[in-house]
């Protein structure tokens, strides 16, 4: 480990914890995250970020400037459901693309309590529709409640029988709004981002009345059988952790080829602090490799 990570983690723990635990209402959130991914996350200079519209709405893509390339990561970003954009999360895909020799998009999927369950499931499935139109080999990716969606989302194509991405990944995914797993109450203490206390709030506003073991909402319950390759991370001091480690065995008990890897006190979706933070640059590494081997993608020299 880093000299970096207990610095980075005692950071969180006096700063952003509080600042979840006080913030009122999810505007309040989305405005202090948005300023500073301005301040601490930078694209590498390799790859160009550019708006464009993507299933009737706004999306962000990240390019490499000098070679196209057709595998496409369709990434959908964290933050609860209620706040998070692809700004904040814009920088880490351009550095996950640059290493996998690809294209990212990051849709502006719908946030609650505005837009509730299940409007950011069909916004993901029409993206993904359009990015499959486009050609190439598509990934699909996401982060905490942003994982939970792309999960859920390969939840709905299996259902459909409808044609797959060539794999699935994602970072410290919410999978369980039921919130049932032991590491909510365990790790409250040890977790440095994320208020336990808050986590049944924003499912409600979330779900506005919907089951929580719908599926579509809670990956954990739904059936993954004939799933393309998926990888997945957490930290083993995230409240978040057993959201993990049980999709991961339900997916094996199914036979689905699940690679799992439980990183030792590192932050919810620590690989967003790339900049800083060097366990972030070997997680985008490793998963830019297990990405390639799904694609026979080649990526350039890092």
């Amino acid at each position: 480990m880093s000299l970096l990570r207990p610095i980075l983690n005692q950071y969180l723990r006096l700063t952003e914890k509080p600042h979840m635990r006080r913030a009122r209402h999810p505007e309040d959130l989305r405005r202090s995250f948005e300023a500073k991914a301005r301040l601490f996350f930078h694209a590498p200079w390799s790859m160009r970020l550019e708006w464009g519209t993507l299933a009737g709405g706004d999306a962000l893509w990240t390019r490499p400037r000098r070679e196209a390339s057709n595998v496409t990561i369709l990434y959908f970003h964290g933050g609860g459901y209620v706040f998070g954009s692809p700004r904040t999360h814009g920088a880490m895909l351009a550095s996950l693309a640059h290493r996998a020799a690809a294209q990212a998009v990051l849709p502006c999927y719908p946030l609650a309590p505005e837009h509730p369950f299940p409007a950011a499931v069909d916004h993901a499935r029409a993206v993904y529709d359009a990015c499959l139109a486009t050609g190439g080999p598509v990934i699909i990716g996401g982060d905490s409640a942003g994982g939970g969606l792309a999960l859920s989302l390969l939840v709905s194509l299996l259902t459909d029988a409808a044609p797959l991405p060539a794999g699935v990944f994602a970072f410290s995914p919410l999978t369980d709004l039921t919130f049932s797993g032991t590491s909510i109450r365990d790790n409250a203490q040890s977790e440095v981002i994320l208020p336990a206390e808050r986590v049944d709030e924003m499912a409600d506003m979330y779900l506005a009345g919907a089951d929580p073991t719908d599926p579509r909402a809670s990956p954990l319950f739904g059936d993954f059988t004939g799933a393309p390759p998926v990888w997945i991370t957490a930290g083993d001091t995230e409240i978040l952790r057993d959201d993990s480690r049980r999709i991961v065995l339900r997916m094996e008990e199914q036979g689905v080829s699940v690679t799992y890897v439980e990183e030792r006190d590192l932050p919810h979706v620590w690989p967003i602090f790339h900049n800083t933070l060097p366990e972030a640059r070997q997680t985008l590494m490793a998963l830019a490799a297990w990405i390639e081997a799904q694609t026979g993608a080649s990526a350039p020299t890092r």
